[in-house]
């Protein structure tokens, strides 16, 4: 790519050297900067270039024939995004426990030593996915580039949901290990139903859309047994009860993480919606 007669080489963003001859070199070059990291933002506010820009350079090289010159500037966009799936500090000693106990089932060494697929599979988790307006009316930049997943909006570890999904399709089962955080009260120190409900929504509905194509829940049927305390790790575990066309009924229930207590029990109705129903006006 050329600038002004001079070359610019990619290599690391992070840092960009210039090497200048002339003030209207200077001028120039700047504006030339202005230019390609604004188009950066841009696209990176496009979801579905989210994957190509992660991998683009961290830094740039601009060269001219004279002088050097170091400017720091900080990227527009993360260089990959996050996965909440995964361990962090605020974790407690029962979730990694369970954690290593299940990504352990999630690969298998054969008698010839070799390592393959294990029955169970994580599932990743990131905050943010595809948004539709009814109608198959895309929402606009301003809105995408601020929506995030319910579940994973909040910035401090540890503070609401914590969670990860295992799932076994040979058995149609999933299971999800839940820490709850402080901001999820309802009564004095335990969980929020309604918090309760959407991890429920959030794991059957995973599991569902697992088994079919993209699906809406249809029905969520909830019975609370016994409450939840703040900050303790529970397991919730779905499985297909049957699937009729459309329809995947599934059945749920929160327990200890040692099966002793019964905190909560729920069926779910899905149904499949094709991706034209999203995109493509009825």
């Amino acid at each position: 790519m050329k600038v002004t007669g001079k070359t610019i080489t990619a290599g690391c963003i992070g840092r960009i050297v210039i090497f200048r001859d002339s003030k209207d070199q200077r001028v120039q070059m700047a504006r030339s900067i202005g230019r390609l990291l604004k188009g950066f933002h841009g696209l990176s506010t496009l979801p579905e270039l989210g994957v190509q820009l992660n991998h683009l350079p961290t830094c740039v090289s601009l060269r001219t024939a004279s002088v050097r010159t170091k400017v720091a500037l900080s990227l527009p966009f993360p260089p990959k995004p996050r996965d909440f799936s995964l361990p962090n500090s605020s974790w407690g000693p029962e979730m990694l426990g369970l954690y290593e106990h299940y990504n352990s089932l999630c690969e298998v060494e054969t008698e010839g030593g070799e390592k393959r697929e294990g029955p169970w599979q994580r599932l990743p988790s990131y905050n943010r996915s595809l948004k539709y307006a009814t109608g198959g009316v895309y929402l606009s930049k301003i809105i995408q580039s601020k929506a995030r997943l319910f579940t994973r909006n909040m910035r401090d570890p540890g503070a609401a949901f914590e969670y990860v999904l295992f799932v076994n399709e040979g058995e149609q089962r999933c299971v999800c290990i839940f820490q709850a955080g402080h901001l999820l009260e309802g009564p004095p120190g335990h969980v929020h139903g309604g918090a309760i409900a959407t991890m429920i929504d959030t794991v059957t509905g995973t599991h569902a859309s697992q088994l079919s194509e993209p699906v809406m829940t249809a029905n969520l049927n909830i019975n609370y047994r016994s409450p939840i305390p703040l900050g303790s790790t529970v397991l919730i575990e779905s499985c297909v009860d049957k699937k009729e066309g459309r329809k995947t009924f599934i059945s749920c229930k929160v327990t200890s993480t040692d099966g002793s207590k019964l905190h909560t029990d729920a069926t779910a109705l899905f149904l499949s919606i094709g991706v034209s129903h999203l995109l493509l006006r009825e």
